[in-house]
């Protein structure tokens, strides 16, 4: 049986909570993803931090009866509106049960959870790098690091342009937003490593951000090493408590040399780039 090494210093209570918020939106944003809006107290937006993902309580509904929660990365928390925002994918029991809520229905949700990411005093040009819906849990980061006075430049990927997404949401941030679609074969790994070499000649890339696909994090964490640019990645994982508790979501990582196991939910989701066996 696997277990979480003992050795990893445990990550500090969460401060979470479970709550039950009324739906304010739930509408398509294309053919395949949703964007849900939750009606938050600030209390509860207040604990946010990019990275971080909830547990929710999918409806039965629509003739879906979804047993365990699913995780869900935060695509947007708004203090000051109040909304907690989900940019989801219909694909199986438990997001077509999201699907069918309507406004004023309620979801039960726990987090926020996990760690979060994190920006260095050094960091000034940040790369952010996804495809799908791993560009929802870079969102919030890239409100942040405009925040800070950071530069961003924002590698959108999609199999199509109908897919892309989030590419507004970039660009009124300051963005530099560079779009690759597999259709015409920008999205190509060749390709991406060429518009990141340049970043790195041009000075604007002092850290990658990547979210989900294996793909990515192979080509970040070879141009990475080759010309010392660190990175972060918020690893996706099936979970079931979401806590740390059940120990379903070990993934292997690399420290001091030994491959130890440890939990998405709670020692992630967010991982130093280099750690992660792609």
């Amino acid at each position: 049986m696997l277990r979480v090494d003992q050795t990893v210093t445990t990550p500090p209570p969460f401060l979470t909570q479970e709550i039950s918020l009324p739906v304010k939106g739930n509408t398509p944003v294309n053919s395949e993803y949703r964007l849900l809006v939750l009606d938050a107290p600030r209390e509860l937006l207040d604990l946010c931090r990019p990275g971080q993902f909830f547990n929710l309580l999918c409806p039965q509904a629509g003739g879906e009866a979804p047993y365990l929660r699913r995780p869900m990365s935060i695509y947007g928390f708004y203090p000051e509106k109040g909304e907690l925002h989900f940019l989801y994918k219909v694909t199986g029991a438990g997001t077509r049960a999201l699907a069918t809520l309507g406004t004023g229905d309620e979801l039960n949700v726990v987090g926020p959870l996990g760690e979060p990411f994190s920006i260095e005093d050094d960091w000034q040009h940040l790369v952010l790098v996804a495809r799908g819906v791993g560009l929802a849990t870079l969102a919030p980061l890239a409100i942040e690091a405009n925040r800070l006075g950071r530069k961003l430049t924002a590698i959108c990927s999609a199999r199509h342009p109908d897919y892309l997404m989030s590419t507004e949401h970039f660009a009124a941030l300051g963005a530099d937003v560079i779009t690759v679609t597999d259709d015409d074969g920008s999205s190509s790994p060749q390709n991406l490593e060429t518009i990141l070499e340049r970043l790195i000649a041009e000075g604007r890339a002092d850290a990658f951000y990547t979210c989900g696909s294996n793909r990515l994090l192979r080509l970040l964490q070879k141009v990475g090493k080759a010309h010392g640019v660190p990175g972060q990645i918020a690893l996706e994982q099936q979970m079931a408590c979401g806590l740390g508790m059940c120990q379903c979501c070990v993934r292997p990582l690399k420290r001091d040399g030994a491959i130890v196991y440890l939990r998405v939910c709670r020692e992630g989701p967010v991982f130093d780039m280099s750690e992660v066996v792609a």
